[in-house]
């Protein structure tokens, strides 16, 4: 095996990028308190081609040196929003045909294994501050409730490798067409 040079990766520019079609995919940040997090969904949200991340409440906002460590240039091609309180975010989101789904361990949630996207439909998916989640206000207004399986005794993971694995989930299931 060789491996494979940036060159030959065939990687977009940002101005192809800014016009490529996008996953119908909004991520939703509710209070994510360390800026290495912030970065990190930036860059995994143009792995997979998100629409847009909506940073909410106290989450840090580009530009900012902590972000771009993570984020590598990612937070300058990826689209973003700031709103001061996620249920204003939520609303916007709703109003523009958007489905709210927290990403959160709560009654009634479908685990992502078995969660199937619908064709055509857009999803805003909601991830949560480091110690407290997902606000009960946010869950309280969401249209429902994605949960990671998972097998080990702290039935968490870090926020943004959250996100990392339910974005991949959604992009091999409804990623856009290049």
């Amino acid at each position: 095996m060789r491996k494979i040079t940036n060159e030959e990766l065939g990687r977009p520019s940002a101005g192809e990028f800014a016009r490529m079609e996008k996953m119908p995919v909004a991520v939703v940040l509710d209070n994510v308190r360390s800026m290495q997090n912030v970065g990190a969904f930036f860059r995994t949200a143009d792995a997979f081609a998100v629409e847009r991340i909506a940073l909410c409440g106290i989450t840090a906002t580009p530009p900012n040196r902590e972000i771009h460590k993570t984020a590598l240039g990612a937070e300058l091609t990826v689209a973003w929003d700031y709103f001061a309180a996620t249920t204003d975010c939520i609303a916007a989101l709703r109003a523009q045909g958007y489905l709210i789904y927290v990403v959160e361990q709560v009654e009634g949630a479908v685990m992502l294994d078995e969660f199937r996207p619908r064709p055509g439909q857009k999803y805003a998916l909601v991830f949560g501050n480091e110690v407290d989640g997902v606000a009960q206000e946010v869950v309280d207004a969401a249209d429902g409730a994605i949960e990671i399986p998972q097998a080990g005794t702290k039935h968490s993971v870090n926020v943004s490798v959250a996100g990392g694995v339910v974005l991949w989930n959604f992009f091999w299931q409804v990623r856009p067409k290049r």
